[in-house]
Parts: C-alpha cells; structure tokens; sequence
C-alpha cells in the first residue's frame, strides 16, 4: 500500500541530482536518466495499481491503511520489506546495465 514511497523519493532525489551529475564528466553518471525514468516509471504504474485495487484514496488519509488503528507501523513495515528492496534492485540492474554499457564504449 505504501512501497511506491521509497521509489518516488528515490525519483526525486536522482531528479534533482540529475543535471549536476551528467555535468560531472563521469561516464557512468551520463546514463543518469535512464535510472531516472525507470524510478518515476516504475512509481506511477505502482500508484495506479494501489489505485485500482483500492489502497489508495482520492480522499484523506489518501493511504487506506491510516484510516486502521496502527497503520503507520504497517506503512513502515511495507515501505522497508517491499520499497527498500525493490529500490535497491532497480538501481543495482541500473548500475550494471550503466557500468556494461561504458565498457562496450571503452572498449570500442
């Protein structure tokens, strides 16, 4: 119900930091973006789905679970187990798809 945070603010952050870091020179740093559409993707497709299938609220506390008693905590605990992890694997598939495509341009 509330994994989608954790990639957002990741989104956010890579948005942010884009510019800087592709003006950085690094050549890793320069596939920025695509990590960057593929948070904000990944984000809006998980939104919908907590749309459709009733998570999620056009209406205060917008998040179902706050309107439960001890719904933070179940927030909490999704955002780590779910968001954490699904964060972590899509920039780690990110990484090696940046770090594979500068050494096919390194070494061409």
């Amino acid at each position: 119900m509330s994994c989608f945070v954790v990639p957002l603010v990741e989104a956010i952050v890579v948005s942010a930091g884009r510019k800087r870091a592709v003006q950085s020179g690094r050549p890793v740093l320069r596939e920025l973006p695509a990590l960057e559409k593929m948070l904000w993707g990944g984000t809006l497709m998980l939104i919908v789905d907590h749309i459709i299938s009733g998570e999620l609220t056009w209406r205060f506390p917008f998040f179902t679970a706050l309107g439960q008693e001890g719904g933070w905590e179940v927030m909490l605990r999704e955002m780590l187990t779910v968001g954490v992890p699904m964060s972590l694997v899509i920039t780690t598939v990110w990484a090696v798809w940046a770090f594979y495509r500068n050494f096919i341009t390194l070494k061409s």
